[in-house]
């Protein structure tokens, strides 16, 4: 008997599964049990050996580690007799990338105060990722202060409310405001949306910046790091980068110094703003200068493929519609040596979302009877560099995209304890919610809140593509509990976050519970086949934010791809990474 399920488990699943299907599946529910037992602890540790091994690079998008490990999964597809689901047949689904980079020591950031100039230091007062359409551009304007850069009519609130930021830079701090609503939080937070925005009240250039808690934590020279690596954005079948604002001809991310220079002189102290700021009150301010940038660029080209494979449905007016199961393939390659280590092998962010993306597939495809609707497995390219991979998928599905009915994104299982809770995000926005709350009592697990509502991970990873494309989604992670009184799991969160994520050291050395992965995996297996078994599709709430910011009636005329596939959303204009916060990178 596996750990966490209840003694009477086929019997819980089979009521489990009348509650929300029509008619009896009690053949297939035992059949589902089976298949729980077949997902192993071993077999998660060997695809997280192979795919976070050193001999991979840390897959960074279309690298040769990276198309080593599309083989990999490609491989193990076949191997479990799925059919191919991506482009001409195959397994992949190419994505073609604009890859950019700043050229350091041609950029420049000036600031002018009364005439005269001062220019700042790139890597010691700022740093740029570069622009994704411009091999050189340039702004000369003046600047204003807008907070968090959100307006959220719905709440009363306005960082931009009493200044006109017509043709000027603005200066935007991460995240969004935490007196706004959870969900309009994390919507707000986005940074496609803080893009959109700046670009709707006619900036023409954005100042990023840390809060000084986050700045300490992460460092300043780590952060530069990582923006000045660049970015990639995908191409789309005119060859044009997308998303970008093109709007939008510099920005830069400031250091806490950079910042303060900017306010010397203006009428408001950077922490009387800050101050507000914390408080829930939009403090917009004009400050006393203007700014030059000067931004010079690296182009080139790619193709890093997505991995796609299918489990058909047995219902013949169920089949065409699909449950998508999503793992982000790729982590940051090689990057500057932490500890004697430049290898960033993401063995939890994200190896371990693919091995269970494979043993989920290898659990479906072993079933005796097949789930009613189909079952799409999808490992995605370039989530690191702004969810790149699935944002293309849903641009250019490669199969009905009306057909769309839930997605189930795996994204970093952390492994650090034993497995007694875990927390839905998103799940609370669709009847999903009713779904996970099954599948997570029939293994004996609790729900809990989220416990971070501050990084608004609900729109951090590749559920949120789909978001966006009005399909209800969900991203399960670890709870914090350990079912230890003297065992903070709270504490080994933030160890880990300050020690190996995004580092080196996500590797395999680090200690991990593969026993909890292996529940993990069998939650969120159990979620993906409850709703492939249920009659109606999942819904968005009634008033639901995101139902209604995204869902197929707040759509309007949707409209189509070049081959004539519907899609449920215009492309967006996201030029900032939405999984690090502000990282000037577009």
């Amino acid at each position: 008997m596996r750990a966490g399920v209840r003694p009477a488990g086929v019997a819980a699943l089979a009521l489990l599964a009348l509650a929300v299907t029509a008619g009896s599946l009690s053949v297939a529910d035992d059949d589902a049990d089976r298949v729980l037992d077949q997902i192993h602890p071993q077999a998660l540790r060997a695809h997280i050996q192979f795919l976070a091994d050193d001999l991979l690079e840390g897959r960074e998008a279309g690298t040769r580690g990276y198309h080593v490990a599309a083989n990999y999964v490609a491989a193990q597809f076949a191997a479990l007799g799925l059919q191919p689901a991506g482009s001409d047949g195959g397994y992949f689904q190419p994505v073609p990338l604009r890859t950019f980079e700043a050229v350091g020591s041609e950029c420049s950031l000036v600031v002018i105060r009364d005439g005269k100039e001062r220019t700042l230091t790139y890597g010691k007062d700022f740093a740029m990722a570069g622009d994704p359409l411009r091999a050189e551009t340039s702004v000369a304007v003046p600047v204003v202060f807008v907070g968090h850069g959100v307006t959220a009519p719905e709440a009363g609130y306005d960082d931009y409310a009493g200044v006109d930021a017509r043709g000027k830079i603005v200066v935007l701090l991460q995240g969004a405001p935490a007196s706004l609503p959870h969900n309009q939080r994390a919507y707000y937070s986005s940074s496609e949306v803080k893009w959109e925005n700046a670009v709707a009240h006619g900036a023409v250039g954005l100042l990023g910046f840390m809060t000084p808690e986050a700045e300490k934590r992460l460092g300043w020279e780590t952060l530069v790091a990582l923006v000045s690596a660049g970015g990639m954005r995908w191409l789309d079948q005119a060859g044009t980068p997308r998303p970008v604002s093109p709007e939008i001809r510099g920005t830069a991310l400031l250091s806490a110094a950079a910042l303060e220079a900017l306010f010397e002189g203006a009428s408001a102290s950077l922490a009387t703003v800050l101050a507000d700021i914390r408080a829930g009150k939009p403090h917009p301010l004009e400050l006393p200068v203007q700014v030059k940038l000067r931004v010079v660029s690296r182009h080139g080209q790619l193709q890093s493929p997505n991995v796609v494979a299918v489990l058909p449905g047995s219902d013949p007016n169920l089949r065409q519609e699909y449950v998508v199961y999503t793992a982000h393939l790729d982590h940051l390659g090689v990057g500057p040596p932490v500890k004697g280590d430049a290898i960033y092998n993401g063995a939890t962010d994200n190896a371990s979302g693919t091995a269970m993306l494979l043993e989920m597939a290898r659990a479906f495809a072993s079933l005796r009877q097949r789930p009613r609707r189909s079952v799409l497995f999808l490992a995605v390219t370039a989530e690191e560099k702004g969810l790149l991979g699935s944002d293309y998928f849903v641009h250019y599905p490669t199969i009905p995209v009306e057909g769309l009915v839930a997605n189930v994104n795996l994204d970093g299982a952390l492994m650090l304890h034993p497995l007694h809770d875990v927390v839905a995000f998103g799940a609370e926005h669709s009847s999903l919610a009713g779904v996970v709350e099954q599948a997570a009592h029939h293994l004996g697990l609790e729900l809990s809140p989220d416990p971070m509502p501050e990084q608004v991970l609900f729109v951090r990873s590749d559920q949120y593509s789909f978001v966006r494309r009005g399909v209800p989604s969900v991203f399960v992670v670890e709870g914090l509990k350990t079912g230890d009184p003297k065992g903070d799991g709270r504490a080994l969160l933030t160890e880990w976050m300050e020690t190996r994520y995004h580092t080196p050291q996500d590797d395999l050395s680090q200690p991990l519970d593969f026993e909890a992965g292996a529940t993990f995996a069998r939650v969120n297996f159990l979620i993906g086949y409850l709703v492939a078994n249920q009659t109606p599709r999942p819904q968005w709430n009634a008033g639901d934010f995101f139902g209604e910011k995204f869902g197929l009636a707040a759509a309007g005329p949707v409209p189509a791809t070049s081959d004539g596939r519907a899609l449920r959303r215009p492309e967006c204009s996201d030029a900032w990474c939405g999984r690090c916060g502000p990282s000037a990178t577009g």
